[in-house]
Parts: C-alpha cells; sequence; structure tokens
C-alpha cells in the first residue's frame, strides 16, 4: 500500500509517499512544493493546488494523510496552513483517495513513542524506520514522511477496532 503524506504549508509543502506492508516501509519519494513568495495569495494557491493534484495523479496512493492544524499561536501562520491542508484534501478527495489527518502529537506518538518529541527526534526515527543513511531533511521532508508512516502504523489497528465493534465485540 502507498500512503502519500502531506506537511501542508502554502510556502513549503512536504510530501513523502511510503510504501508498507507488514512490518517492511519503504520510502517511494519525497520533496517539497515550494510557491513565488513575492506571488499574490491567490496565484500561489493555484500553483499549489495543481502540483498538489499533480502530485497525487502520479502517485495513485492508497490513501493520503495530512498533518491536521491543532493549534497555532501564531494566526497567520494557522490560515496559511489551514489553507494548504484544504487544497490537499481537496486533490485527495477528487482523486478518490482515502484521507486521513493527524495531529503532530499524534504523528510523533506513532513514530517516534512520545507524543512531545522534537523535530530531531522524529527525523531520526523517521530514517531508522525506512532504512535511511540520513535523517530526511528539510523537516517538511521528515514530517511528510512521518504523516505516511503514521497512517501506516495507525490504520489497520483503527480497522481492526472498527470491526470489532461492528461484530459487537468491545472497541
Amino acid at each position: 500500500m502507498f500512503v502519500l503524506g502531506i506537511d501542508p504549508g502554502v510556502s513549503s509543502c512536504g510530501y513523502g509517499c511510503v510504501a508498507g506492508g507488514g512490518d517492511e516501509l519503504s520510502t517511494i519519494t519525497a520533496g517539497v512544493i515550494t510557491t513565488e513568495a513575492g506571488a499574490p495569495l491567490p496565484e500561489r494557491l493555484a500553483d499549489l493546488a495543481r502540483e498538489l493534484r499533480g502530485l497525487i495523479g502520479e502517485l495513485s496512493p492508497a490513501a493520503v494523510a495530512v498533518e491536521r492544524v491543532f493549534f497555532q499561536t501564531n494566526a497567520r501562520t494557522a490560515m496559511s496552513v489551514g489553507q494548504a491542508s484544504g487544497l490537499a484534501l481537496v486533490a485527495a478527495a477528487e482523486a478518490g483517495c482515502a484521507i486521513a489527518q493527524y495531529t503532530s502529537n499524534e504523528v510523533k506518538q506513532a513514530v517516534a513513542g512520545y507524543g512531545s518529541a522534537t523535530k530531531e527526534q522524529v527525523q531520526r526515527m523517521v530514517a531508522v524506520l525506512l532504512g535511511l543513511r540520513e535523517p530526511p531533511a528539510p523537516s517538511d521532508v521528515a514530517d511528510a514522511l512521518a504523516l505516511a508512516i503514521c497512517h501506516l502504523t495507525v490504520a489497520p489497528r483503527a480497522r481492526r477496532i472498527a470491526a470489532s465493534a461492528a461484530r459487537g465485540g468491545r472497541p
């Protein structure tokens, strides 16, 4: 199964596609989509939407995992991340992909085993889990790969819990 993780941002939007099955994880591709800083916001959003649609169309992931903005002290940053997140969600929905959203703490817990892990700890664990020689950089790429890894580890457990509940078992 291919999962595309997206760490949303208008200036810098990280993406990472991970293949997973059982205990095996491998990186398919990863990178950053950037938009021109001096361009008007509507043009930047249009460029980002076009890039995201192209990426999803090219990779055909089974699922797309997008970071959910849970808390942000800077309202301007929160707006920007929210706009980019919305574009990613629409592109995934238009492509018919399964969609999941995870908070930063949920991703850190799944990848590093600690919901308050530092960016450096997440980068190192992503490298370990994917068998990379160096931690992925920049942090947008590492965060996107971590989102994909999170989904690959959390989604099967969630499906088993839902199936158990549907059969009348305890969740």
